[in-house]
């Protein structure tokens, strides 16, 4: 297997990598804010029904703005991400073979072994490369020919990488 694609310098496609792989990093901020919030307004709805003091009110409400806080947390850091990253649109590409993905993007240039990845999770634009627990790159199937894309995703999957989304 031998597959070769460009990446134009579109500004767009900096940032999609970066909400891509910002939501990877920061789900769980959104889940530990939801049960935060939801333990927040529950203290605080019986606190205020048993007026058990001030104290208590204020623990309950600090759980829930912390909790708000942290769901706002990961949209926050997406919407910076796409505002900084405008500025990194370099032409690029990649080449991928059976030992390896090696992706350049101006005058630098990286690679994973497949060896080393550890699962690939599915998106409807993307492939997100594992290495260990951590996503280290991802392949954009839009800018692959269909071929290409369905060898790659036949390979991925003959390996046991491939996880459906």
């Amino acid at each position: 297997m031998h597959i070769r694609f460009d990446v134009p310098a579109d500004p767009a496609y900096p940032a999609r990598v970066a909400a891509v792989l910002s939501s990877v990093r920061l789900r769980r901020f959104g889940l530990i804010g939801a049960v935060l919030a939801a333990v927040g307004a529950l203290g605080t709805a019986v606190s205020w029904g048993f007026s058990w003091g001030d104290r208590i009110s204020s623990l309950w409400l600090v759980l829930l703005v912390g909790g708000l806080l942290s769901m706002l947390y990961a949209p926050w850091v997406r919407w910076r991400a796409r505002r900084r990253s405008g500025s990194y649109a370099v032409e690029g590409g990649y080449d991928i073979t059976d030992d390896n993905i090696m992706m350049r993007s101006g005058s630098e240039s990286g690679g994973i072994a497949w060896d080393g990845v550890s699962q690939v999770r599915d998106t409807p634009e993307f492939w997100i490369v594992y290495v260990g627990r951590m996503p280290a790159t991802v392949i954009p199937r839009r800018l692959m020919s269909a071929e290409d894309a369905e060898t790659l995703r036949a390979f991925m999957a003959a390996r046991g990488l491939l996880q459906p989304r």
